[in-house]
């Protein structure tokens, strides 16, 4: 199989040209997206323990002009599958994983432009204790931190953190929404602009009449603050945001910069993605385009379709089936082992198993039988997202068709091989995409935040105007008796 998007259509001279957004997609693992291929001898993906491997990585993406590094994360591991982790373990699908934050300093003091987006939950964590992680960041990147919120899916993260499960779907969003308030709070609403003057003569660090409590009592936390960190570059973190959900969709409306979706190919986001831009305008008073839609794709490029077959082959030799199957019973909480090896999934009485392997039997017709091993095989490379194979011409086509039918603006791109898939991608792709005028030369703003350079607007250091988040800026020059928290309530 050499391209699980289907036929991709050529560039048009008349087309209206965006500029890609493009993000590394990678986890503190070994293989993340591709589990198994930490087997292949050109891999480097293992060393993940090692700050130089993440600090080579930065220096590489940033000489190429690398948006971000988007950093997925987990805190359990992926137990679905025959109800224990051995599957996940054994194969080193991501497992073990590495806390994320941490190594973001290494690699900004490395670098001066390239963002991080980092995933963190708002269901396992206190607000005002990520508020202090997330400004710190900020502080020491000058501004080029991303935080990809999240609320969960894997039951085994809850049973580690207090919870017999996962709260529910809903119930996680509900929490996530106060949680965004108490953190706006925080960011824009505890320190004036102008609270830190460093006065030495009258021996003042910090205005006193220019920080105040926040006083958040809700039905989820109850944070009387101040914030502990003065404002930072950004103070809020440039907002990114996964979920296609009812819930997941109104809260990237409101709240989202930028949303990661993942599918094979366009239709599978295309209505996701047109649904919450008219949330985020109807609802919310955003401009929908102020919505990044960034689609996760793992190209495997050659200099010759021949040469990206023959990749492909030799990838999917090192695969590991097995670890595909375990992250895959986690993402959609499917215990595929109840089915025998030689079993058709699609005349199980489950709809559910059903309709997940019908989505990928429309991408591969020609396959006859449709078991849990030929489910597995299928997203051996690049995970759920799609994996076009070819010359950079060829995918360069594809991504041109992603962003005509499902009205995307870049891509969080996946690697086979770490960091092999990545160099491919700088010498081969970026060309390609620059000769079409869908990838910019430089940062719009060199040294600039992680928010500049993403909306291409300099100064914007913080939220759009129309971003719930503006509203609660404590601006410098404002008394604290005319700031107003916008839920209405006075701080003392």
């Amino acid at each position: 199989m050499s391209d699980l998007s289907s036929s991709a259509i050529p560039a048009s001279a008349e087309r209206k040209v965006k500029k890609l957004i493009l993000n590394a997609f990678v986890e503190m693992c070994s293989g993340h997206q591709s589990p198994g291929l930490w087997r292949h001898p050109r891999d480097e993906s293992w060393k993940f323990n090692d700050v130089d491997h993440w600090v080579g990585l930065a220096k590489l993406l940033e000489s190429a002009k690398f948006h971000g590094i988007f950093i997925a994360d987990v805190l359990g591991g992926y137990d679905v599958f025959n109800g224990n982790l051995d599957a996940a373990i054994r194969s080193g699908a991501q497992w073990p994983v590495n806390e994320p934050l941490a190594v973001i300093p290494a690699m900004a003091a490395a670098t001066q432009s390239i963002g991080f987006g980092v995933t963190v939950s708002t269901t396992y964590e206190q607000p005002y204790h990520l508020a202090r992680r997330l400004s710190t960041i900020d502080h020491l990147s000058k501004g080029r931190i991303g935080w990809n919120i999240v609320t969960g899916y894997l039951d085994s993260a809850a049973r580690n953190l207090g919870y017999t499960e996962q709260p529910q779907h809903d119930k996680r969003y509900e929490v996530a929404e106060e949680y965004l308030e108490v953190m706006y709070k925080l960011f824009e609403s505890s320190w004036r602009d102008d609270a830190v003057v460093l006065d030495r003569e009258k021996g003042t660090y910090t205005v006193p009449d220019r920080v105040r409590e926040i006083n958040h009592i809700g039905k989820y936390f109850q944070v009387p603050g101040p914030h502990i960190c003065q404002p930072s570059p950004q103070r809020t973190p440039l907002l990114l945001q996964a979920g296609t959900s009812k819930a997941g969709k109104e809260f990237a409306a409101q709240h989202a910069e930028g949303v990661f979706v993942a599918g094979h190919s366009p239709s599978v986001v295309a209505k996701s993605i047109s649904e919450t831009r008219q949330l985020a305008n109807t609802r919310f008073g955003r401009n929908s385009q102020d919505i990044k839609f960034l689609s996760l794709l793992c190209p495997v490029l050659g200099k010759t379709q021949e040469e990206a077959d023959a990749k492909f082959r030799e990838y999917r030799s090192y695969a590991s089936v097995e670890g595909a199957l375990a992250l895959l019973c986690g993402w959609t909480g499917i215990d595929f082992g109840k089915y025998g090896d030689d079993e058709e999934l699609r005349q199980v009485e489950s709809n559910a198993v059903k309709s997940a392997v019908d989505g990928f039997a429309h991408l591969a017709p020609g396959v006859s039988k449709w078991t849990k091993w030929t489910v597995a095989e299928l997203i051996t490379i690049g995970g759920l997202g799609a994996t076009p194979v070819g010359t950079p011409q060829h995918v360069a086509d594809v991504m041109e068709r992603w962003i005509e039918e499902a009205d995307i603006d870049g891509f969080n791109l996946a690697y086979a091989l770490f960091p092999s898939s990545f160099q491919d991608i700088i010498e081969l792709l970026l060309p390609e995409l620059r000769a079409r005028g869908l990838f910019w030369d430089d940062y719009a703003v060199p040294s600039g935040t992680y928010r500049e350079n993403l909306y291409v607007r300099k100064g914007q250091h913080g939220p759009l105007p129309e971003h719930v988040a503006a509203s609660y800026r404590w601006k410098a020059g404002v008394a604290k008796s005319d700031h107003i928290i916008p839920d209405g309530k006075r701080a003392s």
